[in-house]
């Protein structure tokens, strides 16, 4: 009687004809900036359909990592547009992603079969909890929906077994009797050294042989199809991270490191190495960042974090602090990362936005991603281009 539950129209800001309101709201679309991308959305090519109607209008986006930060951001931003000629439809939205690949243009490297993305987690020293941020990462970006690959590539000292409850006697297997399969646990595919040797004896092999076994876990196993393959590499800047950042081609690095200065130190020798073999580093990770007390609830930076401080001395983003907490160093022993152990920790909380980071540099890596090297004049060695 008073007109209760009736919708008021209102009119639309930009008037076209009811043919052409498809057309007209997929262009305006395309002028969209994409907050996480820096770019428009036609540019990024992310308006993939649109069905328009005064009463309904169908759009399909699709995205360039999986949870870009400022998600939310972008669809309230397409919403205000569409609603700028079609005030009173119903906007049914769907948003996809679609991982492309970056840094695969070096003319001496070869991509992964089946890979998108290879991303290096590493330090130049031990005991930083390289193991426990790649983990970690893989888990997150897994639980986001990408297809994520786990490599140890740590021969000498593998962790991944046991961080995923794997230690022991577990074996790899091959279909084909030339390519090993994956292990899968926690939505990843995994490989290590540890699943093709006794874990109590000792590999003692020269470097040579560490580097070629090291290149046969990248190359000698089924890892397709993967978006992302995350690397924990050894301590060290030695044959393993020369001989792969020679032949494989690499998205780029996450570097991790301990506020202690004598840690920096070798991270900033191992981001020199990444820069001399043209690797990018995608960003600095602080572990132990800081400890919050349970009795008084309060910060305490134990060893004067400084991640913010590093990071911008090195001339790359900064990843996020992660915090001092149990359940990390229970989730490595037990074998189920915090991620899924504990997912409402700060660390957990921490690690999640760290791997969305990741991945949005890794999709602005793939946009910008730089032409081919051209080949090195004849006769001249690829080794000495990079050590000279």
């Amino acid at each position: 009687m008073f007109g209760l539950g009736k919708k008021e129209k209102k009119e639309p800001v930009v008037n076209v004809a009811p043919g052409e309101l498809s057309a007209a709201i997929k262009e305006a679309l395309g002028k969209v900036q994409d907050p996480d991308m820096q770019r428009e959305l036609a540019a990024l090519g992310s308006v993939r359909e649109v069905n328009a109607t005064a009463e309904k209008v169908t759009v399909a986006l699709e995205l360039h990592s999986h949870q870009p930060p400022h998600r939310a951001e972008l669809e309230t931003s397409v919403r205000e547009t569409i609603a700028q000629y079609a005030p009173n439809a119903e906007v049914a939205l769907t948003v996809t992603a679609s991982i492309r690949a970056a840094g695969g243009g070096a003319w001496n490297k070869q991509g992964v079969t089946g890979v998108r993305n290879v991303i290096l987690v590493g330090s130049g020293k031990g005991g930083v909890g390289k193991s426990t941020v790649a983990s970690n990462i893989a888990v997150a970006l897994a639980q986001d929906g990408a297809k994520v690959g786990l490599l140890d590539a740590d021969i000498y000292g593998p962790s991944i077994p046991m961080m995923f409850g794997l230690a022991g006697n577990v074996r790899v297997s091959s279909k084909d009797g030339k390519t090993m399969e994956p292990l899968d646990r926690h939505g990843l595919k995994l490989m290590s050294i540890g699943f093709l040797t006794d874990p109590d004896t000792p590999m003692v092999w020269r470097g040579p042989m560490v580097a070629n076994a090291c290149m046969q876990l990248f190359k000698d196993v089924g890892w397709a199809p993967l978006d992302y393959l995350i690397v924990d590499l050894p301590p060290g800047t030695g044959d393993i991270q020369l001989s792969l950042s020679q032949q494989i081609a690499v998205a780029g690095a996450v570097l991790v490191s301990t506020p202690q200065d004598v840690a920096v130190a070798d991270v900033r020798r191992a981001q020199a190495m990444f820069e001399k073999v043209g690797i990018g580093t995608l960003g600095l990770v602080e572990n132990m960042s800081f400890f919050v007390c349970d009795g008084c609830n309060k910060r305490h930076e134990i060893f004067d974090s400084k991640g913010e401080k590093n990071a911008t001395r090195l001339g790359v983003p900064y990843l996020g602090g992660l915090p001092l907490e149990t359940p990390v160093r229970q989730g490595g022993d037990e074998g189920t990362p915090v991620v899924l152990r504990n997912p409402s920790s700060a660390a957990a909380r921490a690690f999640v936005e760290i791997a969305r980071t990741v991945a949005l540099h890794v999709a602005r890596a793939a946009v910008d991603s730089p032409r081919e090297e051209p080949p090195p004049p004849p006769g001249q060695n690829p080794l000495l281009r990079v050590m000279g």
